[in-house]
Parts: C-alpha cells; structure tokens; sequence
C-alpha cells in the first residue's frame, strides 16, 4: 500500500506539473515559445523522478500484468493533480483569460471526430515515450534536454492530442461532461497504444547490442 501511495502523490505532482506547462502554453501569445515553454514540466517530471502516464505506458510491454495496475494509479493521480490546477487557476487575475484560451481549445477537439483524436493521440503517445526514454538512456544533458524538449514542441505544434494535458485544458475550461469524458478515454488509449508501438517493436524485433 505504501508503494501506491508514494506512486499517487508523484502522480499527482506530475499533474500539476503538466498544467503549469498548459499555463505557461495558454498565456504566451507566440506559440512556439508557449510549447518550448511547456516542456518545462516534463523536464522537471524526469528530473525528480516523478510519474507521467503518457512517460510510463510505454513500459508495460517490459513489465509484469501488475504494472498494469501502476498505470491506473498513475492516471488517476496525473488526472486529480490536473484538475485540482485547472481549478486553483481559476481563483486568480489569470483565471478568465486561461479560461477563455482552454476552452476555445477544447471546443476544437470536441468538434473534432473520435478517429481524428485517436490519431492525434497515438502520435503523441510516441513522442512521449521518446522523450522519456531518451532522457533516461542518454548520458548527456544537452542530449537529455533535447530529447524533452524537441518532441514536446512537435507535438504541440502539430496539434497532437495528450491526455494529461487535456486533463487540464477541460478543468481549467470547466468543460467536464459525458462527452468530454469519452473523449478522455480516446486520448488515453492513443496515448496508450502509441507509447507502446517503440517498445513492442523494439523487443519483439530489434536485436539490441
């Protein structure tokens, strides 16, 4: 049990993580700076060791079924540390205009067809698992900061779908309903199967030296 708890609240740091980077995001006005900007968050998970579900899926394929249950902890401390933010944002001078940017966002993505979410979703589930397996396996910082921060820009920039992120955006939106929760789960399996294709290949049918 103490294992899940310590799992949770580093889950649920990464939550909040995130949507400091979705802050950051939705208040510059030049959006390559905004997702440059963004890979802060991600960079600071990897740093203290902290745990992200789009970082951490992709090694189900390396783990035992109970890892399984790791990912659900994660997901669920990732979604309260997102939404608590989204929440909290709203009591300060940058509430409205965070709220207004996140919900022109979201608009977009629930006018937007299951299939095309998917899509946008599996592409950033790759990315993810790039950058996190990149910081973890090069030696070399600047190398370690590239990986973060190079595939967190590409999948900002090309409008790539990340659950967490989402997490946030339709928190501080408060744009919760039926709707935006099946969308939720669409986000998270493409997140889920992206994340996953490097490994699955990579074990499978990729000797390694």
């Amino acid at each position: 049990m103490k294992r899940y708890i310590d799992l949770f609240l580093k889950a649920f740091l990464t939550g909040i993580l995130i949507a400091i980077g979705g802050i950051v995001y939705l208040s510059c006005d030049n959006k390559y700076i905004g997702a440059f900007l963004f890979g802060t968050g991600l960079f600071t998970i990897l740093t203290f060791g902290l745990a992200l579900y789009t970082g951490k899926v992709g090694y189900a394929v390396e783990n035992k079924p109970s890892y399984l249950g790791d990912l659900v902890v994660i997901w669920v401390g990732n979604f309260i540390g997102a939404l608590a933010t989204g929440l909290v944002i709203q009591l300060t001078r940058a509430g409205a205009a965070i709220t207004e940017k996140a919900a022109g966002l979201c608009t977009v993505k629930m006018n937007d067809d299951p299939l095309s979410i998917f899509v946008l979703a599996f592409f950033c589930g790759m990315l993810m698992f790039i950058a996190a397996d990149g910081y973890k396996n090069l030696t070399n910082p600047a190398a370690q900061m590239l990986a973060v921060f190079l595939p967190v820009m590409v999948f900002i920039l090309s409008g790539f779908e990340h659950c967490v992120a989402n997490m946030f955006y339709f928190s501080a939106a408060n744009m919760w309903d039926p709707g935006s929760a099946f969308y939720m789960l669409i986000m998270t399996l493409g997140n889920s199967a992206g994340g996953i294709l490097i490994p699955l290949v990579r074990k499978g049918f990729v000797k390694q030296k």
